[in-house]
This record gives structure tokens, sequence and C-alpha cells, in this order.
């Protein structure tokens, strides 16, 4: 099986915004790395088409979804400029699949980060603030048929992101405490802190820099990094708010219409 005939698929099915059969039935030996060749392959399309990457999203980032997909890790995927929906504007469902909300830190760089061995302390270094995050996550494959590479492949699920206008200078958040309450509808319906996230957002950035340069890829200057969701994801419809509120950092919140 040839990676690009799978990523031929993906690359249909967001065109069309329209859901495909798991890549994983088709090629059921396909590994981790068969899968982000996938990725960086229709990746390698978007940007040749003239989208604009904007910096990389974790997914696997705690240890129930690791234990569900049976991931070692967290895994990444790709941001492009085009998927930044700007605080306010509404989102239609018009060409979403099966959309769901994830409160997330969000890094902004100013600095390149590239591995191997970038530590905890480079990537406070290169960050010049952090803001909280509301990542739209959408499948090109069926939720209840997906399987790890299926994920990786499908650029993780990345279909938007909704950005906070609090930028918090990253000596003042604490990457463990930061305690965050995600709502449905003005109705609280998750709440946890960041050190669900790997017990430390900062660590996941690191990893990920780590783990592209695999690639031969790296964050450049001006990277967005989301670090993964504080909390499980809400499912969202024509209708719905979803709001995040961090401490100390503010809230985001995204709106969906028909």
């Amino acid at each position: 099986m040839d990676f690009r005939d799978m990523a031929d698929l993906l690359y249909a099915a967001e065109a069309s915004h329209r859901q495909t059969a798991p890549l994983t039935g088709a090629w059921p030996d396909m590994s981790v790395h068969d899968a982000y060749l996938i990725q960086l392959e229709n990746i390698r399309r978007y940007r040749a088409a003239g989208r604009i990457l904007a910096g990389v999203k974790a997914a696997m980032t705690s240890k129930a979804v690791q234990q569900l997909f049976g991931a070692d890790g967290p895994a990444f995927g790709h941001l492009f400029a085009d998927m930044i929906v700007p605080e306010g504007q509404p989102v239609s469902v018009r060409n979403l699949n099966e959309p769901r909300v994830e409160g997330e830190l969000t890094f902004c760089l100013k600095k390149a980060l590239a591995g191997p061995g970038v530590t905890i302390a480079d990537v406070y270094a290169a960050t010049a603030y952090v803001v909280p995050a509301l990542e739209l996550v959408d499948s090109r494959i069926p939720n209840a048929q997906v399987r790890l590479q299926d994920v990786l492949a499908d650029n993780c699920s990345a279909s938007g992101l909704v950005l906070g206008s609090g930028m918090t200078p990253v000596d003042q958040v604490d990457m463990q405490l930061t305690g965050m309450n995600l709502y449905k509808n003005g109705e609280l319906v998750h709440t946890g802190t960041t050190a669900e996230v790997c017990h430390n957002p900062a660590w996941v950035v690191a990893f990920l820099a780590n783990t592209l340069a695999e690639y031969e890829l790296e964050l450049p200057v001006g990277s967005l990094v989301m670090t993964g969701a504080v909390t499980a994801p809400v499912p969202a419809a024509a209708g719905d708010t979803v709001t995040a509120v961090f401490t100390g950092m503010g809230s985001v919140s995204v709106r969906f219409v028909p």
C-alpha cells in the first residue's frame, strides 16, 4: 500500500467536507511512521496550494486518551492560518462532520525550537506569551471507527482554533495548577487543571519539537503551539456556545450556527 494513495482519500474527504472509511481498514498494517507520512504528504499538498502554516497542535496528551488508542505519548498535527477563527465570529456547522471543542493553552514562540534535545527550559525561553484557546476538532474519518494511525494520518483531526484575547507572559503561568472550566450554553460541563496535559504543557511543546525533528521539521519563530485538551471535549451543534475560562488568564468562546 502506498501512503500517497491514502493521502488522496483524506485530501478528497476534506475537499468534499465528507468522511471516508478508516484508512486502517484498507491498510491494517499501517505503522505510526506510515501515518505521519500520509499526514505530511497532505501538508505538502496544502502548502503547494497556497495555504500558510501557523504552527502545530498536540493530541493524545492525557493518559486516558493514550490508553484508549494505544499511544506511547503525544502526537502532532499541523495548523494553517486559515484555521484561525477570530473570537466573536460564528462558526458554521454546514461543512463539519462531527465537531467537538477542546479547551487548551496555546504557546506563541518568539524563537525557533529545533530538536533533538529541546528542554522545558528552552520552551520557556522561546515563548513570547501563552493564550487560552479553543480547538475545533473534526475528523475526516468516523469517530466510532477511528484507530490511532487514522488519527495521525488525518492531521490529528485538526479543524480550527479560536484564540483568546488575553496574552499572558509565560513566567506568570503556573503550568500545573492553572484551572480551566469548560461551559456549554452557560452550563459547566468539565473542569480540570493544566497538570492533566502531561503534567506540564511546556513539556508537550518540547516533545513536539523533538518529535518533529525526526521528520526534519522544526517550530519556526511565530509558531502557535496548541498543547492538548485540559479536559474531555464537548460535542457541538448549531446554536451551541462553548466557553473555556482559565484561572488568571481570561476566557475564550465560540458560537456555532447552521
